[in-house]
């Protein structure tokens, strides 16, 4: 009986711990989103009305905007260009440093 808990306990913890996702780093998103300075503006404002503010943008959506950039499902050709580059880890830290903006 104790065997049975104790393994029904462990493999909770397990998809628990594997559905948990590390933080992301907002001071190396920071140093990344550099490059998007120039259009996106340093603090995240940007001062061309074609180019979106990304300062305050959360980060689930900014992910996920710059991963269809990545994989080109969205079309734009200086985005896709500046997204290819980027890792997984590079893209949650740049979201994460945009939306710790006000």
């Amino acid at each position: 009986m104790n065997r049975k808990i104790i393994t029904v306990l462990s493999a909770i913890a397990l998809s628990t711990a594997a559905s948990v996702s590390v933080a992301a780093d907002a001071a190396a998103g920071k140093a990344k989103a550099a490059s998007c300075a120039g259009c996106h503006g340093a603090a995240g404002i940007s001062a061309v009305p074609t180019y979106p503010n990304l300062a305050g943008q959360k980060e689930a959506y900014t992910v996920k905007q710059l991963k269809a950039f990545k994989d080109g499902s969205r079309k734009d050709p200086t985005m896709n260009a500046m997204s290819k580059p980027l890792s997984d880890a590079d893209i949650a830290n740049i979201a994460a440093f945009y939306a710790g903006l006000k």
